[in-house]
Order: C-alpha cells, then sequence, then structure tokens
C-alpha cells in the first residue's frame, strides 16, 4: 500500500473512532482531537482541567476503541517509583524475580501527576523519552505503542509537586480540558442518568497504530513550512535578533528544539488526519498552542498585566 493509501485510510480510521469516542464523550472534540493527534505522533499528552470534566473517562474510552492494554496510576504524595516501574521479590526457588508495574501497559493514565513527589514524577521519565526502564541494573523494554496521558488539576495547589520544565518537556501538548456548553451539559446529564449502556468496538489494533505512527513520519514537509516552525520557536527566545517585543517584555525562558520538532510533527498528524498529504503554515498554528503553552515561562510582569500564555502565542503567532 502506498503512502497515499496509508492517508486515506488513516482518515476513515480517524472518523471511525471518533465517532466511537463520541458515543461516551459529549463535546470536547478539540481535546479529543488533540489526544488523537499526539497518539499518531508516538508522543505524550497532559490534560489539565478541574475535576469532573471527564478527563479519565476519555483516556478509557479511547483506549478501549484502540485495542490497547490500559492502566491508570493514581498519583498520591506516598507513591514509590517501585509502585509504578515494579520490582523484584526472592521466588519459591531463592532466585530473585522481576514483577512488573502498572507502567508495563500500551496506555498509562498517569492521574493527578503532580500530587507526587519528585522521585516517583523521575521514574517516569526514562520511560517517556526511552520507552524502557531500568530496575536492579536491568533495562526492560515497555509494550509498544506506548504512550503516557497525565491529568492535573489547576485548582487546590496545597501539597502538590509542579512538574519540572524536562518533565513537561516530554509532553508533546499541553490541553487545556474546558467547561461543556449548555447544550453539551444537557446531553451529559441526559445520557449519564439513565440506564444507557454504550459498547464499543475496537477500532485499530497496536500494529495499525504502529503503522500509521511510522506514516506520519514519512510525511514530506514545505521549506517554508519548516522554517516557519523554527522560526516561531525562536522568536520565544529572549535574546534572539527576531524576537518580538512581547517575548523580552513577558517571557522569561523560551522553548526548546523539541518544541520545533512536535511543532512538525502535530502539523503533519493534523494535515493526514484531514486527508491532506504535506502540512502547511495553517497546520502548523493550529497545533501551537498546545504545543508551547506549557514550554514558556511568563515573567511577573505578564501575571501583573494579566497576560495569559494563550495571549502571548496568539500575538506571537
Amino acid at each position: 500500500m502506498s503512502d497515499k493509501e496509508g492517508v486515506d485510510q488513516l482518515v476513515l480510521h480517524y472518523k471511525e473512532l471518533k465517532e466511537e469516542i463520541h458515543k461516551v464523550i459529549i463535546g470536547q472534540d478539540e481535546v479529543v482531537d488533540q489526544v488523537l493527534i499526539s497518539i499518531f505522533s508516538r508522543a505524550h499528552c497532559l490534560l489539565v482541567g478541574v475535576p469532573g470534566l471527564a478527563k479519565t473517562l476519555l483516556v478509557n474510552t479511547i483506549a478501549e476503541t484502540l485495542g490497547l492494554s490500559f492502566n491508570r496510576i493514581q498519583f498520591t504524595p506516598d507513591l514509590m517509583p517501585s509502585d509504578i516501574v515494579g520490582s523484584e521479590i526472592l521466588d519459591e526457588s531463592k532466585q530473585f524475580k522481576f514483577i512488573k508495574g502498572p507502567l508495563f501497559s500500551n496506555v498509562i493514565l498517569a492521574d493527578e501527576i503532580n500530587r507526587t513527589p519528585p522521585k516517583t514524577q523521575s521514574a517516569l521519565l526514562e520511560a517517556m523519552q526511552e520507552r524502557r526502564v531500568t530496575t536492579a541494573g536491568k533495562t526492560f523494554d515497555l509494550p509498544a505503542p506506548f504512550f503516557v496521558l497525565a491529568t492535573q488539576n489547576p485548582i487546590e495547589q496545597e501539597g502538590t509537586y509542579p512538574l519540572p520544565e524536562a518533565q513537561l518537556d516530554r509532553f508533546m501538548f499541553n490541553v487545556w480540558v474546558d467547561y461543556p456548553s449548555y447544550i453539551e451539559e444537557l446531553a451529559i446529564v441526559k445520557s449519564t442518568t439513565s440506564d444507557n449502556k454504550v459498547t464499543l468496538k475496537k477500532v485499530l489494533s497496536g500494529e495499525q497504530i504502529i503503522d500509521y505512527q511510522d506514516l506520519i513520519r514519512r510525511i514530506p514537509v514545505a521549506d517554508n513550512v519548516l522554517e516557519y516552525a523554527v522560526q516561531l520557536v525562536a522568536k520565544t527566545r529572549i535574546g534572539n535578533p527576531n524576537a518580538p517585543k512581547i517575548t523580552t517584555d513577558f517571557i522569561t525562558w523560551g522553548a526548546g528544539p523539541r518544541a520545533s520538532q512536535y511543532l512538525i510533527i502535530g502539523a503533519k498528524c493534523h494535515a493526514a488526519l484531514r486527508g491532506r498529504y504535506s502540512p502547511d503554515i495553517d497546520d502548523v498554528k493550529t497545533v501551537a498552542k498546545a504545543i508551547l503553552r506549557h514550554r514558556l515561562v511568563r515573567n511577573y510582569r505578564a501575571e501583573a498585566e494579566g497576560y495569559s500564555m494563550d495571549q502571548i502565542i496568539e500575538e506571537l503567532l
């Protein structure tokens, strides 16, 4: 099958996936879109929103429609690295045996990731970047495909451990999960307060997802789109000759090269899911906010003048 036919097939599977997901999830179209883009881009996603907005249900539903193994890890202050990675035990034959932890699954929901200490958060670092874990001097590969979809509550920051920049950078998207509209909330209440059982069908297998991830990487990109993405990221850095006034006024730290990589991968995937065989600058702009909002650091002046991260990115675009 040619890459062109592969993109056409991906579009059909994507539409089918969204139909299945929306049997359970009402609204949140942009959120579903961004989570699926991160999955097909072989990347990880951070979902930020207040409690009760179906973040956990969304991840669970997506895992079910993709026919992948799924584990939810509830991050708490007393969680240890061995609780998620696994540990060695002495079996009956007096041999040490490694018992795999919940991290050994295709889809990991890291619930309230900022509620656990840095030691446990960092246990995710190697897993997210290398797709493997090291324990007791031995390295174990994680199953493929592998995604971490983490959630974070933007309120109640007491007793939390904010994610370090190095770990935030490992997430392709920072997705803001907002309140539903009035019509959507009516539909949610109607469907969840009745005896309405939904059966989801598996749309894709793990092998197909890996094939589509490889396909996305092979999609060609025009030089002007590459240049736009790299220039956009460079504009976020203080000291860059092309940095606009808003950068020097409101930003302390800009985005690194990983942001440029994700802008291109995200743009490729966004274009492919819409049946186009190469991305344009509009595709880069569409994914830019979710990719940049957790990579830029606002200064005190931006906070004092009420400039949100999204407003700053909007001006940069």
